[in-house]
């Protein structure tokens, strides 16, 4: 077993994407970027790329996609830069982009995300903040799991988030339903599934030299946002009292998942949560910092994976 010991790095809260991965040469390296058209996603490709991997944007939004693209290439000058299309609610979608990869698989940041939507559901019943969030993802790391064995030493960035800190999964009741819908409620257990996903798969694949962690990028104003009024974000932020964090640039958001998907210093490092670049502690009651005891605990990590298994085979 590797090292249980909590890990520091010099990065900060500060730090940029750019920072991490100075110094760090990713020529020969592909990676995948879920969600790569805006926001957080589109500032990892651009790094990763800016670094010479060759980074595959998976988004919904193929036209946003394929601009971003042309906006990374103008910035880096690296042409190796490709655009597939992904809806990860639609499970059909997924199997498409799966059946389309070829070949091994350096890096996947499953960054894509839905925040706080009405309550919206997949043809399957699913609600889609937890169809989206977690099970698409989950759906697409496994079905790459040869791709990212075949590379050795390759890493999975599950992004996640502080509001993880406000719900377990709520396995007696997922998709909403017995209990009336929260926009906030499901969004923050899907963040908390994406935290268990990371203890679950690198439990899994450890063996196989794939590095899974997830990371809380930080608040940063995206497109994330986009179902929630200005008022409305400003009260949630008022809400979690003083220490909550102040917002950062896109390439401070990014850089957590950067140095998970590329630093050194995270070499045989797996099933943890990141937050402002460093291993997150147990969170105090009342805070919005660090991770909730119940979003890396193996025995529920067990029973989502379980659980994910049986929904997507079903």
């Amino acid at each position: 077993m590797t090292d249980t010991a909590p890990v520091s790095t010099p990065f900060t809260a500060d730090s940029t994407a750019e920072e991490v991965i100075d110094g760090i040469d990713l020529t020969g390296r592909r990676a995948v970027v879920t969600g790569g058209a805006s926001g957080i996603g589109a500032e990892t490709a651009r790094t990763l790329a800016g670094a010479g991997a060759q980074v595959t944007l998976a988004v919904r939004d193929v036209e946003a996609g394929r601009r971003t693209a042309a906006e990374i290439v103008a910035a880096t000058g690296n042409e190796q830069i490709r655009v597939a299309p992904l809806d990860l609610a639609d499970r059909k979608s997924v199997a498409g982009f799966l059946a389309a990869w070829e070949g091994p698989l350096n890096i996947l940041v499953n960054n894509a995300g839905v925040m706080a939507s009405p309550l919206v559901r997949t043809p399957e019943g699913w609600e889609l903040q937890f169809a989206t969030n977690h099970l698409g993802h989950f759906a697409l790391a496994v079905g790459l799991h040869r791709a990212l064995a075949a590379a050795g030493g390759s890493r999975v960035v599950s992004v996640s988030s502080s509001s993880h800190l406000h719900s377990a999964v709520c396995f007696e009741d997922i998709h909403f339903r017995t209990r009336e819908y929260d926009p906030w409620a499901a969004y923050a257990q899907s963040k908390t599934a994406n935290a268990l996903f990371a203890v679950g798969a690198w439990e899994r694949w450890e063996s196989d030299g794939i590095a899974v962690n997830s990371s809380m990028p930080g608040a940063v104003r995206t497109r994330l946002q986009r179902h929630i009024s200005e008022g409305e974000l400003e009260r949630q932020r008022a809400a979690a009292g003083s220490n909550v964090p102040a917002w950062k640039t896109p390439g401070q958001g990014a850089a957590t998942n950067v140095l998970l998907a590329t630093s050194s210093l995270l070499e045989g490092v797996g099933g943890r949560y990141f937050e402002d670049c460093n291993q997150a502690p147990l969170s105090e009651p009342g805070s919005s910092r660090g991770v909730a005891p119940f979003a890396v605990d193996p025995e529920a990590a067990a029973r989502l994976w379980q659980l994910s298994v049986e929904t997507l085979t079903a």
